[in-house]
């Protein structure tokens, strides 16, 4: 016999809307908990708990709680509705994060933030500046050296000086490849520039001067020349002499070398230093004779002195030249064949005679 009352069908059940609310309630809050509206045995409504009732009906409220949990879920979406837009497979996505979940609850340091804060220096206040990344970085100020006051040594050759001693300075550094030409004996511009080479390369004070450190240090390198290191013929060396040199007196002077050599059937006899004419006035190239001799001669056009003159072409002659003495291959002649050791040219005018044959060639 059904009990209209209370909404329960024949079979036990409640039917339609009402049983499904019931059966989703039971499932939230368990047999144990009172349900508004079931009563007791009696069916008077005294709102009996699930536990103290007895009898049939309680152990229908216990098959009911056994049903699936999934099946209630259903059964508690058709009695609330489904919201839009869910779908069949929803059960897939992470579940929605509650509002009291959502607020980030005040967690205690780690132990990785404090190691952190410990390596970092702390963040200054506003009011102080930031260090300089120049002045971290910089070096340490150096106090400048106090200059020496050693004195300067002693210089003993310098540009302009000519003597024996100047000529050794010029052989004992040929000897160690800073000078490429015969010993002079005078201390010219090329001389300095040896001795600056020398100096450079020794990591000496570069002055281009002989001082007593240069000198010493040069003495200490090489060795003592010998007598025809210190008195060469010439200069450079001597160019091979032209075939028309060989036989016979000539004077025999080469453009190529710059070199004049007094020759007696292919012997050499003496040789010298020599210049000649510039772009301007060149001096002549050929065969010539020597036709007229001038120890004392002063050019009549030019009103200098040519001593030693030996003339051969026209107003061109070999003589002893004071400004080649001086200042090397820096000048030119006037197309004569400038002879600058006086000694030298002074014997070769002593020598030479009227018809000895002249060649000029490179």
């Amino acid at each position: 016999m059904a009990d209209t009352n209370s909404g329960w069908d024949g079979r036990g059940a409640r039917g339609g809307r009402e049983g499904a609310r019931v059966r989703a309630q039971e499932a939230i809050s368990g047999p144990g908990v009172p349900r508004p509206g079931v009563s007791g045995p009696g069916g008077t409504g005294s709102g009996v708990s699930a536990p103290a009732a007895r009898g049939p009906r309680a152990a229908r409220s216990r098959r009911i709680t056994a049903v699936p949990i999934v099946s209630i879920v259903a059964l508690a979406a058709l009695a609330t509705a489904c919201e839009p837009g869910t779908a069949t497979g929803a059960q897939d996505a992470p579940p929605p994060v509650r509002a009291t979940q959502a607020a980030a609850p005040t967690a205690s340091p780690s132990p990785t933030a404090s190691a952190t804060d410990d390596a970092k220096p702390p963040t200054p206040s506003p009011t102080t500046p930031p260090p300089s990344p120049k002045a971290s970085t910089a070096a340490p100020a150096r106090t400048a050296p106090e200059p020496s006051t050693a004195p300067a040594p002693r210089v003993l050759m310098r540009t302009g000086s000519q003597s024996d001693q100047v000529r050794e300075l010029q052989a004992r550094l040929r000897q160690i490849g800073h000078f490429g030409r015969n010993p002079t004996g005078y201390y010219g511009s090329v001389t300095a520039d040896s001795v600056r080479s020398f100096q450079a390369k020794r990591r000496l004070t570069v002055t281009g001067s002989a001082d007593e450190v240069t000198w010493k240090r040069l003495l200490a390198m090489t060795r003592v020349p010998t007598a025809a290191e210190l008195h060469p013929p010439t200069e450079r060396p001597l160019a091979t002499p032209d075939a028309r040199c060989l036989k016979g007196r000539v004077l025999c002077i080469s453009k190529k070398s710059r070199t004049l050599a007094w020759m007696i059937d292919g012997k050499v006899v003496s040789a010298m230093d020599v210049r000649f004419g510039s772009e301007y006035t060149p001096t002549r190239e050929g065969v010539f004779e020597v036709f007229w001799k001038s120890r004392d001669h002063v050019s009549t056009l030019y009103d200098t002195p040519m001593p030693y003159a030996l003339f051969f072409s026209g107003g061109q002659a070999v003589h002893y030249s004071a400004d080649f003495a001086a200042n090397g291959y820096g000048g030119a002649s006037h197309g004569c064949v400038n002879v600058r050791d006086k000694k030298k040219v002074a014997a070769l005018f002593d020598q030479v005679k009227n018809g000895d044959k002249v060649v000029v060639s490179w």
